[in-house]
């Protein structure tokens, strides 16, 4: 009985947690970005205002769903994100995972979808914070290397959508090609959730009966140059990083605690 009381709860807490999710999207749109347009002429410096903004706001956002009960969570490895200029790939088995990620992260950086630069709720944060949008045109890895040299942290989900429940994980070459690219160290992030939550296909109300519990681990990064020294095209150097990555993002974490 107790177990069902507290599985309702989290469907309230979860339903309010959107809700204040959505509004917050309406308040950067509707007045933070207004006040930073009018108060900050610098476009750099009020895109870095902005991202540090929703890094804040997303840090409470966590906050807020740890405190009322929805999840909670455990970071391992947190001092290799307090860097500049990181690649950063994560697996994505949770719709709160981007979340998760800028809330630890200064100076993030994403590629996201068009459609959600077209959403009330996400289109005040995304223009912002100036996040990559995925238009599928040859311009996205010069924009992500451009983002990288400026110092930002940008944060990459190779698998391109929710990791399934079921069938193989299969990831996209992309990130793999920036790394490659740019000859940039790859800092692989692992996400586990010790029961699903908010997956892909799976509407928000749909809860755990347990609350779930969050490991994200921050793995030592992944030098791409060896690969680029042994393989004779760029082309062959990413689908490499790619096989390498397939094997370090996907490993379940350790046991120990943090």
């Amino acid at each position: 009985m107790g177990e069902w009381v507290n599985r309702g709860w989290r469907v309230l807490a979860t339903g309010l947690c959107f809700a204040v999710f959505g509004l917050g999207g309406l308040v950067v749109r509707c007045v933070v970005y207004p006040a930073l347009l009018l108060g900050v002429r610098q476009p750099g410096r009020r895109q870095h205002l902005s991202q540090a903004v929703i890094h804040h706001s997303f840090r409470w956002f966590v906050a807020l769903m740890r405190c009322v009960g929805v999840l909670s969570y455990e970071v391992r490895g947190m001092e290799r994100l307090q860097r500049r200029g990181l690649l950063i790939l994560a697996n994505h088995p949770s719709l709160i995972d981007v979340v998760f990620l800028i809330s630890f992260v200064r100076h993030a950086d994403c590629i996201v979808k068009a459609a959600l630069a077209r959403n009330p709720f996400t289109r005040g944060p995304i223009t912002a914070a100036g996040f990559i949008t995925n238009s599928g045109g040859p311009e996205l890895l010069d924009d992500c290397l451009r983002s990288l040299q400026a110092g930002n942290n940008l944060i990459i989900f190779p698998e391109g959508t929710r990791t399934p429940l079921q069938g193989r994980v299969r990831l996209q070459r992309g990130a793999a090609h920036v790394a490659v690219k740019g000859r940039i160290a790859i800092t692989p992030v692992h996400i586990h959730s010790s029961l699903p939550m908010l997956t892909k296909g799976t509407p928000w109300w749909q809860v755990p009966l347990r609350k779930p519990h969050f490991i994200i681990e921050v793995r030592e990064d992944i030098a791409v140059a060896p690969f680029c020294e042994n393989a004779p095209s760029e082309v062959l150097a990413a689908r490499q990083v790619t096989e390498h990555l397939s094997e370090q993002l996907f490993r379940e974490p350790s046991r120990a605690s943090a």
